[in-house]
């Protein structure tokens, strides 16, 4: 037989001994626990394949142990032991998630055999969970679409840390599918299983994004007749994503830090905390160590979001992904699957500047698939907005209303770092910027000495 790490617990040193020498014999690695808090801590700290407790421990008894380890990891199998079997306790361990409930009068074969087939159990849970991921990072299920190198590094980035559990920041102007990647991290992650609940920060005003994120009790004010749950609550053993984070008030702030810190949240009118396992990522095409320098986002906060950033490029800055995603909007909206674009037109979709990114290319070619009843989408059935605004014409770069935006800035960025020797501290404070902020529009726009 494999060897398995088993958690014993009991305060009866005799109990323990027992089990130990008869789950050796089997071939197992044991380890004792002589109370509940202690049992909690070596699950917290150490990997085990089954835990046995004991029911009737002082201060934290069996049930506490079963209920702890659950929030720990749902997937390890518990099994309790007790000398005073009872319907209720029974009845209650099953429902918390026990494995099976042993007296200990059981005979030796009885207990062997429940051990043996809750490692098989355990072990059938975690080869599953792997089968599912491994089939989620290898095999083309993949929302996101595209295959340009700045994609490529994007997919790259979401596999490792998707292997993780850290908090990840996304930047990503409007409608570049910030969302989008946040769900392939998860259903990338050991949390797959788990919910993934998202919420955009900006949609909702502070009371009641307060209430939604961390959910509020019975007459905490006025409408609130019952209790609810928070979306941090929900969204337990899962991934939680925050979008557009940078438009939190610094009161949700403060309460998000507490969450990132302790791993607990308050509802609001309540005074007990409540643990949540959850895996944050956050979102936002907001610059936020700006609002740090205005004052509108707290620093500490801003340090306990930004474990990982991820950079999602505009669809301007990966403009040869555009044939692939026009090809899956058709497929998703033309049922007979008979349409194609004219190269004509693919033409002017790659010239044109998407300032609203893949969102706005997505709600085009829907456009198009239900305004016009022909197979092939010829310049003509292009909307008038991206023939008009198409960059196929020469831009005339003396003169800066041709140039959008982002050429502007662009420009400046260089003038400015050309003027000081491309000495990038002493050009940020030119600029008005964090030498941090300089960094990344360096890499946004690709720019080198």
């Amino acid at each position: 037989m494999t060897s398995s790490r088993i958690l014993i617990v009991d305060d009866e040193e005799s109990m323990c001994q027992f089990l130990s020498i008869m789950l050796r014999k089997e071939g197992h690695e044991i380890r004792t626990a002589s109370s509940g808090k202690e049992a909690l801590a070596a699950v917290a700290e150490e990997p085990f394949d089954i835990v046995i407790t004991d029911i009737r421990m002082s201060g934290v008894d069996g049930l506490d142990v079963l209920s702890g380890v659950k929030e720990i990891d749902p997937s390890l199998p518990v099994v309790i032991l007790t000398a005073y079997a009872s319907q209720e306790t029974a009845i209650e361990a099953v429902n918390r998630g026990a494995f099976y409930y042993l007296t200990k009068q059981a005979k030796n074969e009885e207990i062997k055999l429940v051990i043996r087939k809750a490692l098989e159990h355990r072990k059938l849970r975690v080869e599953n969970r792997l089968l599912k991921r491994e089939l989620r990072l290898h095999h083309d299920t993949r929302k996101v679409v595209g295959r340009s190198p700045k994609m490529e590094e994007v997919y790259h980035l979401v596999q490792r840390v998707a292997a993780c559990d850290s908090t990840v920041l996304i930047y990503g102007e409007s409608g570049t599918g910030k969302e989008v990647i946040a769900r392939e991290i998860h259903f990338a992650s050991a949390r797959a299983e788990g919910p993934f609940v998202s919420i955009n920060c900006g949609a909702l005003p502070e009371s009641l994004l307060e209430s939604e994120l961390f959910g509020h009790v019975k007459g905490s004010f006025t409408g609130a007749v019952r209790d609810k749950e928070g979306l941090f609550a929900v969204a337990n053993g899962g991934t939680f994503l925050l979008d557009e984070v940078g438009e939190t008030t610094p009161v949700i702030q403060v309460k998000l830090l507490r969450v990132l810190q302790e791993r607990e949240i308050i509802p609001v009118g309540g005074t007990r905390p409540i643990s949540v396992n959850v895996r944050l990522i956050a979102a936002t095409n907001a610059d936020l160590e700006e609002k740090i320098h205005e004052g509108t986002f707290r620093a500490d906060l801003f340090y306990r979001l930004n474990v990982i950033p991820m950079h999602i490029p505009p669809l301007r800055e990966r403009k040869e992904d555009i044939p692939l995603l026009v090809d899956h909007f058709l497929k998703r909206f033309d049922a007979k699957g008979r349409k194609r674009v004219a190269p004509e037109a693919m033409e002017i979709l790659l010239h044109y500047g998407w300032p609203g990114n893949v969102r706005e290319l997505e709600n085009n070619v829907e456009r198009m698939v239900i305004l016009h009843d022909k197979d092939l989408i010829t310049p003509d059935d292009l909307p008038a907005r991206l023939r008009s605004r198409s960059e196929s014409s020469p831009i005339d770069e003396t003169d800066p209303s041709s140039l959008s935006l982002e050429d502007l800035e662009k420009r400046h960025l260089v003038r400015v770092l050309e003027q000081t020797g491309w000495q990038k501290r002493k050009a940020s404070s030119i600029l008005g910027i964090n030498t941090s902020t300089l960094y990344r529009k360096l890499q946004r726009y690709g720019l080198e000495k």
